[in-house]
C-alpha cells in the first residue's frame, strides 16, 4: 500500500508550504499569518520511485475559538488515518507550550511521529535540535520547507519505515473517476452536502461564511459507483472580496471547475437565486462543464414555495435551461440519492463519443427542418460534421459560407443537436471550418477583347439553347 503521511502541528509553523514542496504543487494556499488551512488536504507525491500520499491539517490548538476545536478534530482525524505523522514546529519561535501538548497527544495515538523543525534555515542544526529534545520525539529534524533544505533527506527516512512495493500503483495513474465540482455562495451547505456523501465529519461545518478556503478533494462511494467531490470556497461578490487569502480562495474554486467533468452549483432555497448564483453559472457554461443545479434547504420550503423557485430559476438562469434541477435537503439527506442520479447521467453525457457518420446524418435532418439563413447573399452549405472533443462535446461543422452563421442559428444547432444525442446537463459546443474557396487568389488574365469574345459566346450558346 502506499504509505499516508500526515503534518500536523500549530498554526502557522509552515505545514502547507511543506505540503507544496512534497507533492511539488501549489494545491495549499499560504500566506503569512495563521489559521488559512481548515479542512484536511490530501495532494500525492512521489522520491524516486516511490508514491506517497501526504494530508496537510489546520493549525491545532488555534485562538480562533469558533473553528479552533473543529480544525483540531480534523487534524486528530488525519493522523489518525495516516502510517505516519510529521510534527512541523517552528524554529525561530522555539519550542512553546502547545508543542508539549500537541507531542503530548501524538504520543497518545500510538503513531510513528518524526519532529520536524522547519524556518531552520542560517541556523545551527546542533543548537536546534538541542532546544526541541525536550519534546520527547526523538532526534528533531531540521529543515526549511520554503527553500527545501532537509526535504528530501526527511522523505528518505520517512519511506525507509515502509518496505517498497513494486507492484503498486503510482497515486496518480490510471485515475478515471468522475470529478464533480461543488460550488455556490458562502453558506448555500457545499460542506454539509459533502459530509453526507462520504458518511462522515470529513470537512469542517459552521454557519460562519468562508469557513472553506483551500479546494478539498474527497473521495466518495455512491450506489456502488466511486467518484472525487472538490468542495470549494463559497463565491461572493467581487465588491464584497477584501482579504488577499479569499481572492486566492476565488481563484481555487475556478480552478476546480476546470478539473471537474460535472459542477454541482448548490442553491440556498430559502434565498432564492441571486445575481452571484447566475454569476457562477455563466461561469460553468464558460468552461464548458456539464451543470446540476442542486435546491439545498428544501426541507423547510413547501409546495407552493418549491413551484415559485422553479420559475425564478427559469428566469432567472435561462441562459442555463439544460441544467437539471434538484431539490435537496444536505442535512437531512433528502434527494441526494436523485442529485448525484443526475451528476453521473451528466457525466455520462459530457465525456459522449459520437461517430461522424451519425452526427453528419443528423446535421442534415436539423438543416432540413430548419435551413441556414442567407449568409452575404449566398445560402450557407453545412456538408458534414464530426466530433472535436468532449467535456463539452464539441461538434465541427465543415461547409461554405459556415463561419458567418449568425449566433442564434449557432443555438438552434447546439440545442437540436443535444435534443437528438439526449445530452442531458451539458453544453453543447458548435464549431465551425469553412472550405477554402478555390478560385480566391487567382487573377484575370484575359485581355478586354477575349473577354468580350468570351460574352458573346455564352449569349450566343444561351440563345442557341433557348431554339
Amino acid at each position: 500500500m502506499t504509505p499516508i503521511i500526515a503534518l500536523l502541528g500549530r498554526p502557522n509553523v509552515g505545514k502547507s508550504t511543506l505540503f507544496n514542496r512534497l507533492t511539488r504543487s501549489r494545491d495549499a494556499l499560504v500566506a503569512d499569518f495563521p489559521g488559512v488551512t481548515r479542512d484536511r488536504l490530501l495532494g500525492e507525491g512521489r522520491l524516486g520511485e516511490r508514491p506517497f500520499w501526504v494530508i496537510d491539517t489546520g493549525g491545532l490548538l488555534g485562538e480562533d475559538p469558533e473553528l479552533s476545536g473543529k480544525v483540531s478534530a480534523q487534524a486528530l482525524a488525519a493522523a489518525e488515518e495516516a502510517d505516519a505523522v510529521i510534527l512541523v514546529v517552528d524554529g525561530r519561535a522555539g519550542v512553546t507550550a502547545d508543542d508539549h501538548a500537541i507531542a503530548g497527544t501524538l504520543r497518545e495515538l500510538g503513531r510513528r511521529v518524526w519532529l520536524v523543525v522547519n524556518k531552520a534555515e542560517h541556523m545551527n542544526p546542533e543548537l536546534v535540535r538541542a532546544d526541541f529534545f525536550e519534546l520527547g520525539l526523538g532526534e528533531p529534524e531540521p529543515i526549511s520547507a520554503s527553500h527545501g533544505h532537509g526535504v528530501a533527506d526527511l522523505l528518505e527516512a520517512v519511506l525507509a519505515e515502509f518496505p517498497a512495493d513494486d507492484e503498486a500503483p503510482a497515486p496518480d495513474e490510471a485515475d478515471t473517476r468522475p470529478v464533480f465540482a461543488v460550488v455556490g455562495r458562502p453558506n448555500a451547505g457545499k460542506s454539509t452536502l459533502i459530509n453526507r456523501l462520504a458518511g462522515e465529519q470529513r470537512l469542517i461545518e459552521s454557519p460562519l461564511p468562508g469557513t472553506t478556503r483551500d479546494c478539498v478533494r474527497v473521495p466518495v462511494l455512491v450506489d456502488g459507483r466511486d467518484c472525487v467531490l472538490l468542495d470549494t470556497a463559497g463565491l461572493r461578490r467581487r465588491a464584497q472580496v477584501h482579504a488577499p487569502i479569499e481572492k486566492f480562495s476565488v481563484i481555487k474554486t475556478l480552478q476546480a471547475i476546470d478539473q471537474a467533468q460535472v459542477v454541482i452549483l448548490v442553491l440556498d432555497g430559502t434565498q432564492g437565486v441571486t445575481d452571484q448564483d447566475a454569476h457562477i453559472a455563466g461561469q460553468v457554461l464558460q468552461r464548458g462543464r456539464g451543470l446540476v443545479l442542486a435546491v439545498n434547504k428544501s426541507d423547510t420550503l413547501d409546495d407552493s414555495a418549491r413551484a415559485a423557485l422553479k420559475r425564478e430559476i427559469a428566469r432567472r438562469l435561462p441562459f442555463v435551461d439544460f441544467a437539471p434541477v434538484e431539490f435537496i435537503s444536505a442535512k437531512t439527506g433528502r434527494g441526494v440519492k436523485a442529485l448525484m442520479r443526475a451528476a453521473f447521467a451528466v457525466q455520462h453525457s459530457a465525456i459522449a463519443r459520437v461517430a461522424t457518420p451519425e452526427l453528419t446524418r443528423l446535421m442534415e435532418t436539423i438543416v432540413a427542418a430548419n435551413p441556414p439563413p442567407m449568409v452575404a447573399g449566398r445560402r450557407a452549405k453545412l456538408r458534414y460534421a464530426h466530433q472535436g472533443g468532449h467535456v463539452p462535446p464539441t461538434i465541427v461543422i465543415h461547409g461554405t459560407q459556415v463561419n458567418g452563421l449568425p449566433a442564434n442559428y449557432l443555438r438552434y444547432l447546439e440545442n437540436s443537436f443535444r435534443e437528438a444525442l439526449d445530452l442531458a446537463g451539458t453544453p453543447v459546443r458548435i464549431v465551425t471550418k469553412q472550405g477554402a474557396n478555390p478560385y480566391a487568389g487567382r487573377t484575370n488574365t484575359l485581355t478586354p477583347s477575349q473577354l468580350e469574345h468570351k460574352h458573346r459566346a455564352r449569349r450566343r450558346g444561351r440563345k442557341l439553347f433557348k431554339d
